[in-house]
């Protein structure tokens, strides 16, 4: 009998965000899969860091972190085969993702490539949508509002575009597309209504109004929030961090 495939949401970072269901099935694996860059920590790894079992067998997932482009195919065809020989050997494998699994995740390669196959279960996680909106103190949408969820790398044709048609927005991959953003938000006068977080729940997180950002480039994880809606929502005057 084959093993069973786990797909576990993390959360955000912060340890304590993570599930009560994952912590179960991390403390309990045999077998852990995880991304991890080609040089550097694994940072779904580092937030599982003290869960996994001495004995484990880690199967790290190699994912060169760099803009250009690379044989993601090639990649995760290799880390679903050697997942695969360990499912037919009838052990199940816990594979990690920062986030949610289903939410931008790279689990989903590895769902796409496996599914059909063997049986596998997602464990849902904690987004950094719902995180970045905590850490801000302003609600993310309500009643009939449109929220839209916007990739930073897209034109800003397509952005203006999609900002304009929604009541809450959330911009993410902000990284080296910071500078760009600000000055298009800027142009379409959402400057003021919009915030600014990065590496939500870590202790090295950065919460701002974006407005007050000095900053030109943005790491991978950092997220713009507007609210555009009918609610009296307003953004903290100033943040501490």
């Amino acid at each position: 009998m084959s093993g069973k495939l786990f797909g576990v949401g993390l959360g955000p970072g912060d340890p304590e965000l993570m599930t009560l269901k994952a912590h179960r099935l991390i403390t309990s694996a045999k077998v852990v899969a995880y991304p991890a860059p080609d040089s550097g920590t694994s940072f779904a790894r580092s937030i599982a860091d003290g869960l996994i079992g001495n004995e484990a067998r880690e199967i790290p997932i190699i994912v060169p972190m760099r803009v250009d482009r690379f044989p993601a195919k090639e990649i995760y065809d290799k880390a679903s085969a050697d997942i695969a020989e360990v499912l037919e050997s009838g052990l199940d494998v816990v594979t990690l993702c920062e986030g949610d699994p289903f939410f931008f995740g790279s689990f989903m390669y590895l769902f796409e490539r496996l599914a059909d196959r063997f049986e596998v279960e997602i464990v849902p996680g904690v987004t950094s949508l719902t995180t970045c909106a905590a850490q801000l103190g302003r609600p993310l949408t309500s009643r009939n509002d449109v929220l839209t969820i916007i990739p930073g790398p897209l034109p800003d044709n397509e952005i203006r575009r999609k900002v304009e048609e929604a009541q809450a927005v959330a911009i993410m991959k902000v990284g080296r597309h910071l500078a760009r953003l600000k000055a298009l938000l800027s142009e379409m006068g959402l400057l003021d209504r919009a915030g600014y977080v990065e590496r939500a729940s870590l202790p090295e997180q950065k919460v701002h109004r974006l407005v007050d950002l000095e900053a030109e480039t943005a790491p991978y994880f950092s997220m713009i929030l507007i609210y555009k809606g009918d609610e009296a929502w307003t953004l903290p005057p100033s943040f501490s961090s």
